[in-house]
């Protein structure tokens, strides 16, 4: 054996002896770090608005993102508008990547934001106001 063989062992055992005579405490293996930390963003702990929503005709779609991100569709155009939100209680900051900003509030399952009425998808307010929308339609 070498002296860093001899060494080595020496240690082991010195640390097997001390840990049985209750004088040493072994060392606590550590988990190798994550890549990406398992807690919950910013956003997500302070607020519920996370989600989708939607206007009652399904054009507009704006998804939160519990990140602190949104990605908005109209229509056909998937992400038409990008950017970082914060939430205020019921109020609701945006600052969109192409340099805008814009503001809202949400009233429970209702938010408005740019003079539209967005709902929380699946929620009954984006029911009733499908429902409504439905109803006032002219047949034919």
């Amino acid at each position: 054996m070498s002296g860093t063989s001899h060494r080595k062992a020496a240690t082991v055992l010195l640390t097997a002896a001390l840990t049985a005579c209750g004088t040493e405490t072994p060392p606590v293996p550590q988990a190798a770090p994550s890549a990406t930390p398992a807690r919950p963003s910013v956003s997500e702990a302070l607020h519920p608005y996370v989600g989708m929503w939607v206007t009652a005709d399904g054009h507009i779609r704006q998804e939160l993102l519990p990140d602190g991100r949104y990605d908005e569709a109209r229509g056909d155009r998937s992400s038409a508008y990008t950017g970082r939100y914060e939430v205020t209680g019921e109020h609701i900051d945006y600052w969109d990547d192409s340099g805008f900003t814009a503001d809202g509030r949400f009233d429970g399952d209702v938010l408005h934001h740019g003079g539209y009425l967005f709902y929380r998808e699946g929620s009954a307010a984006h029911r009733q106001a499908v429902a409504g929308r439905a109803s006032t339609r002219p047949s034919g």
